[in-house]
C-alpha cells in the first residue's frame, strides 16, 4: 500500500477517509430520526448510478405476514433462468432502504450477472425482531416459488447482506434449512453482525473505532432483539446449536471493526462443522468499506473478492 491515513489511533487505507468524511457531512445523529436521515444523505453521497441498460423495478410482495417491498435488478446480460441473490441491506436494523444499499445492489447485479431481489425489511424499534427476519426469510420463499415471476433459477440462488443484513442471511440460511425452506447455493456474509457477546476481544480493540463503535452496536441489539429473545438463534445465528449442512460461505470482515469477531468465529463454527467457508479479513479497512467500491483501488479489490467468489457460485 503506498499511502495510509491515520484515524483515532487506527491506520485506515485511504479510500476510508472519503467514507469518513461523507460520513461526518452526513448531519446529526442523535435521534433515531437524524441517525436515519444521515444515513440517507451519507449513502447518497457515494452513490451512483445503475448502468442505463439495467432494468430496475420496485415490487410488493405478498407474504404470509403482510406486504414487503423489494426492488428487481435485472442486468442486460440476464437471459432465461438466471442466478439470482436476495440481498439485505445494513443500518443496524434501524436504518436504511432500498435506495441507501442501490449502488451495492446493482453492482452485484451487473458484476455478477444475476437478478439481485433486496429487500426493504421492516426497520426496528418499531418493529423489532422477528419482523426483519421474517421479512427476508419470507421474500426468499416467495422468490423461490416463484420463479418465473422473476426470470430466476430456483436452483441458483444465493443470500447476501451486509452489516445486519449479515446477520439477516445468515439467520434466513439457518431457518431455511430447519424448515424444509428454499435450497441455498452460496451465503456472503460481509462484516456480519452474527450476535457474539458484546465483550473481549474485537470489541475492546475497536471500542472506540471509526465507522462503528461498540457502543452503537449495543444500541442496536437492543433495539432490534427483544430481551425474551436473546437466545433465539434467527436473532443471533452465532450462538445456533447446528451448523451442520449448511451451504458454502464467503465472510468478509474489516480489520477495524467492534464486529469483526462476529464473522470470525461464526465462519469457524460453519468449518468446524464441515461447512465450506472461506473467511477473509479486509486489512486496514473498516466496518462499511464496500461502501468505497468506487472511490478507490482499496475498495475496489474487496469488493471484487465478494463478486469473484459469488459468481463462482452461481454458475
Amino acid at each position: 500500500m503506498n499511502d495510509v491515513v491515520i484515524v483515532g489511533g487506527k491506520t485506515l487505507h485511504p479510500d476510508m477517509q472519503t467514507m469518513l468524511n461523507a460520513r461526518a457531512a452526513a448531519g446529526p445523529t442523535g435521534t433515531i430520526e437524524e441517525q436515519r436521515t444521515a444515513w440517507t444523505a451519507y449513502s447518497q453521497a457515494l452513490s451512483t448510478p445503475h448502468p442505463a441498460d439495467m432494468k430496475v423495478e420496485d415490487r410488493v410482495l405478498p407474504l404470509d405476514h403482510g406486504n414487503v417491498t423489494v426492488r428487481v435488478y435485472t442486468p442486460a446480460s440476464a437471459s432465461g433462468d438466471a442466478p439470482c441473490v436476495i440481498y439485505s441491506h445494513g443500518g443496524g436494523f434501524m436504518k436504511g432502504d432500498l435506495d441507501s444499499s442501490d449502488m451495492f445492489a446493482w453492482g452485484l447485479a451487473q458484476d455478477c450477472g444475476a437478478i439481485v431481489v433486496s429487500v426493504d425489511y421492516r426497520l426496528a424499534p418499531e418493529h423489532p425482531f422477528p419482523a426483519a427476519f421474517d421479512d427476508v426469510y419470507g421474500t426468499l420463499c416467495h422468490v423461490a416459488k416463484k420463479p418465473a415471476d422473476f426470470g430466476i433459477d430456483a436452483n441458483r440462488i444465493a443470500v447476501c447482506g451486509d452489516s445486519a443484513g449479515g446477520n439477516l442471511s445468515a439467520a434466513a440460511v439457518l431457518a431455511a434449512r430447519d424448515r424444509n425452506g428454499p435450497k441455498i447455493v452460496a451465503q456472503s456474509l460481509l462484516y456480519p453482525g452474527t450476535g457474539l457477546e458484546q465483550s473481549g476481544g474485537s470489541y475492546e480493540e475497536n471500542a472506540d473505532a471509526p465507522g462503528l463503535t461498540k457502543a452503537a452496536t449495543e444500541t442496536y441489539r437492543d433495539l432490534y432483539i427483544p430481551p425474551e429473545e436473546r437466545e433465539n438463534p434467527y436473532a443471533r445465528p452465532v450462538i445456533a446449536s447446528d451448523f451442520s449442512g449448511l451451504p458454502p460461505a464467503y465472510v468478509h470482515t474489516a480489520q477495524h471493526d467492534p464486529i469483526r469477531d462476529d464473522g470470525e468465529v461464526f465462519a469457524d463454527k460453519l468449518r468446524a462443522a464441515g461447512n465450506d467457508v472461506v473467511y477473509h479479513c479486509a486489512e486496514n479497512m473498516i466496518h462499511g468499506f464496500l461502501r468505497a467500491r468506487l472511490l478507490g483501488p482499496g475498495g475496489k479489490a474487496e469488493y471484487n473478492k465478494i463478486v469473484d467468489w459469488l459468481r463462482a457460485r452461481l454458475q
